[in-house]
């Protein structure tokens, strides 16, 4: 493989903000609608939330299919095809006559909307490598709002009209983005001349080579799969005790979203501090939010204070997420600068298996212990992500420690 010289791209990083948002949003649309389209199908909670479940599995995949193209295509043709296609896919879920179609829509969704993991690689190639933290939580800001903000859009849309107005108009807007990607993005060549059979190949290299990139990958994976509980089954637990519909399920997005904020600061923490220390913060945050959210559907707790304590609780659990999440990128995109869209695929793909992992099992938790047993489980998966965090800082650490022995002997 030669390596290709080419100038840094030009592409504003609140542009690339935009195009995250837009094409993460695609995936979250359906989780505040789940009641209402198990209503339209006539099908029950277990089944309507595998919905939810599918949508990941589509987005592992196509992480695991579609990005590493980013390191063999034009980056700019290739999101603008993806978010053609995707809003294809939104129209077949708008117009599905059945769940089985729906589902099938969901996963066409799913692998297509990893068109967002095209565009984030990008952001470190505009600044210094001191600097990369920075660029990486003002991109992630865009992403996380498109992830907190499409709940609150397909809520509040579908209690105006219905969930299928939803998809429809999210098709339109992923439409009208081709073109001001072809106004706003310059010409993105590869750095690599590569094949796609290369490319892939690689990811395995990346894998078995890399064990800061294994490492991020497996806690990234547990918690987002705490994070997934949480979303999954919010919907049921609004409905089901208190009544509240798909209007209310998407608000707590947006009281979720004041805590995308913390993206560049935990990115200029990651550069001033380590990613470490910005991923043990973002631990503990994700467990002190489950204690405040388990137990919440007691019955002598009044709505009130349930929702204000679920607003404090989606507050402090997103801004825990988006840590550790800014904090893994930056860690990995350090690694092999040629390879960061493979590096961000096999990230990507372990981070959004664990979230299909954790929506599956927040939605068996959910039928045979509800929000406790729902609780419990995202906890459990926070602690064994600290496990793997505690065994990697350790390793690391020994590591530090051998290279600094054989330094004194070679200087002895």
């Amino acid at each position: 493989m030669t390596t290709k010289s080419n100038p840094a791209p030009k592409a504003p990083l609140p542009f690339l903000g935009l195009a995250c948002a837009v094409g993460v949003s695609t995936m979250y649309y359906n989780q505040p609608l789940l009641e209402e389209i198990g209503r339209t199908y006539g099908a029950t909670a277990g089944r309507t939330g595998f919905v939810a479940v599918l949508t990941q599995v589509g987005y592992a995949f196509g992480l695991l299919c579609f990005v590493p193209l980013g390191d063999v295509l034009e980056r700019r043709g290739l999101m603008m095809r993806m978010f053609a296609a995707v809003s294809v896919a939104l129209v077949l879920v708008a117009l599905a006559p059945s769940l089985t179609w729906m589902m099938v829509g969901s996963v066409l969704i799913g692998l297509l909307a990893s068109v967002t993991h095209v565009v984030l690689p990008i952001a470190p190639d505009l600044v210094s490598h001191e600097q990369r933290g920075r660029a990486i939580g003002t991109v992630m800001t865009g992403l996380l709002l498109g992830i907190l903000l499409a709940r609150t859009f397909a809520g509040w849309v579908s209690h105006v009209s219905s969930w299928r107005w939803v998809f429809g108009v999210a098709a339109v807007m992923n439409g009208v983005f081709v073109p001001l990607l072809w106004r706003m993005m310059p010409k993105l060549p590869p750095k690599q001349k590569l094949s796609y059979g290369d490319a892939m190949r690689s990811l395995w290299t990346l894998y078995k080579t890399q064990p800061l990139l294994r490492e991020s990958g497996e806690v990234g994976a547990l918690i987002f799969a705490s994070f997934s509980c949480f979303w999954t089954t919010l919907a049921f637990l609004l409905e089901r005790h208190y009544g509240l519909g798909a209007g209310v399920a998407g608000t707590f997005g947006l009281v979720g979203a004041a805590g995308a904020s913390v993206a560049p600061l935990a990115g200029r923490q990651a550069d001033k501090h380590g990613s470490r220390w910005v991923i043990s913060v973002g631990m503990a945050l994700l467990a002190i939010s489950y204690v405040l959210l388990w137990g919440e559907d007691r019955v002598h707790m009044s709505l009130t204070v349930h929702l204000i304590a679920l607003a404090v609780g989606v507050i402090v659990l997103d801004v825990g997420a988006q840590m550790c999440q800014v904090a893994n990128q930056t860690r990995i995109f350090g690694l092999v600068p040629s390879a960061r869209s493979r590096l961000n695929t096999v990230y990507m793909t372990m981070y959004f298996a664990g979230a299909a992992a954790g929506s599956a099992l927040a939605t068996v938790a959910w039928v045979h212990w509800k929000w406790d047993g729902v609780c419990g489980l995202a906890i459990g998966l926070v602690g064994l992500a600290a496990l793997r965090h505690m065994r990697g800082r350790r390793l690391a650490a020994e590591d530090q420690c051998h290279a600094t022995r054989e330094d004194e002997l070679m200087e002895a």
